[in-house]
């Protein structure tokens, strides 16, 4: 960290009343955000560091296909580019919703400083490791989404922050990551001009649908890394929230199929299942044929963007461990592929040199 950082760090918890708390430093995520635990007489809270970059421009709401373009990856795929703001507005949205999002206590948008509530250690699938209940862990998080879902968001956070659709674009950026990155990961797998054009054309339709399916506030990235279980309170409020900066307005099978077909670790059939038939108890007037269609859709979809996200780390980044990851995720696509509605995607698959990743 630069002295100026540091500075200006210390600025901002004096200008809130934090100074005097002792600072203990936590590992990073994947991004650029630091987080350090402030504590003093008992008192535990969040500091999270992100300062703003200006080459990261987040979606403006009224952007068009072409702008969006202009303006990069972010924009195209309605990141939020690390904002604090958005993650303060989110954070409201949620706690109105009576949802365990973190207390939001100071921030600084222009400084990239936000410091809140410190919900804990107690991480899903940290949990699950030390021998906790998993399938409890799970009905609870699915009680918290199917709670999330019973009110349509608004189109504007509280704070201001908009709740952008995720839309077609959005969709498409993401999953052409696979054609563009895991070639250059493994250089068998060349595809042509073709295949790249018919590519477009299995994934128009599904895409098409996800966006006209857009209905609820989805986390975008809710699995057991980004779950605390919090004992102490009651019913789905025992599930903590966070990383939920990127959310938007999506089609609300999204992020069933984050957490049950989980890119870091194994969520057995049986766990899934039960799952998904918990959510469905709750939601009684879900259309259930419907919703699985889009939820195996869009988990194909998902898993193919993050095996192209997993090659670019590989090859671009120099990170190989992600390269663990893959075989879950071509277990998981390979198992969506067997839904009859999805033949023209597994055909793609097998006629352009990766049916041997397919069971």
């Amino acid at each position: 960290m630069s002295p100026d950082r540091e500075t200006q760090k210390i600025a901002f918890l004096k200008a809130h009343g934090l100074e005097g708390m002792a600072r203990q430093p936590l590992p990073g995520d994947a991004s650029t955000r630091r987080y350090e635990r402030l504590s003093a007489d008992g008192r535990s809270l969040m500091l999270m560091d992100q300062a703003p970059l200006p080459e990261l421009i987040p979606c403006p709401p009224q952007a068009d296909y072409a702008e969006r373009k202009r303006l990069g990856y972010f924009a195209m795929t309605r990141l939020s580019a690390g904002r604090i703001e958005a993650f303060a507005a989110c954070a409201a949205y949620l706690r109105t919703q009576g949802l365990s999002a973190p207390e939001i206590v100071a921030f600084d948008a222009q400084a990239g400083f936000l410091v809140s509530e410190d919900l804990g250690d107690g991480l899903f699938a940290r949990l699950i490791e030390q021998g906790e209940d998993e399938i409890s862990l799970y009905l609870s998080a699915v009680k918290a989404l199917a709670v999330l879902h019973q009110t349509p968001p608004p189109d504007t956070l509280p704070g201001g922050w908009p709740l952008m659709v995720y839309d077609d674009l959005a969709l498409k950026t993401g999953v052409d990551l696979f054609i563009e990155w895991y070639p250059k990961y493994d250089p068998s797998r060349m595809l042509s001009d073709q295949a790249k054009s018919d590519w477009e054309a299995v994934w128009a339709p599904i895409r098409t649908r996800a966006q006209a399916g857009a209905s609820v506030f989805i986390h975008r990235d809710f699995h057991a890394e980004n779950l605390l279980w919090l004992p102490e309170r009651e019913g789905y409020r025992r599930v903590g929230l966070i990383d939920f900066q990127d959310a938007l307005k999506g089609h609300p099978s999204w992020d069933l199929h984050s957490l049950l077909q989980d890119a870091r670790r194994d969520v057995s059939p049986d766990i899934e299942a039960a799952a998904l038939e918990h959510y469905f108890s709750l939601r009684p007037g879900v259309d259930r044929d419907e919703f699985m269609s889009m939820y195996q859709a869009l988990a194909t979809l998902n898993e193919a963007r993050i095996l192209g996200v997993f090659a670019r780390l590989i090859i671009h980044f120099n990170k190989p461990r992600y390269e663990a990851f893959m075989p879950r995720m071509w277990g998981h696509l390979s198992r969506n592929l067997k839904a009859p509605h999805l033949k023209p995607v597994r055909d793609w698959f097998e006629a352009n040199g990766f049916g041997d990743k397919l069971s």
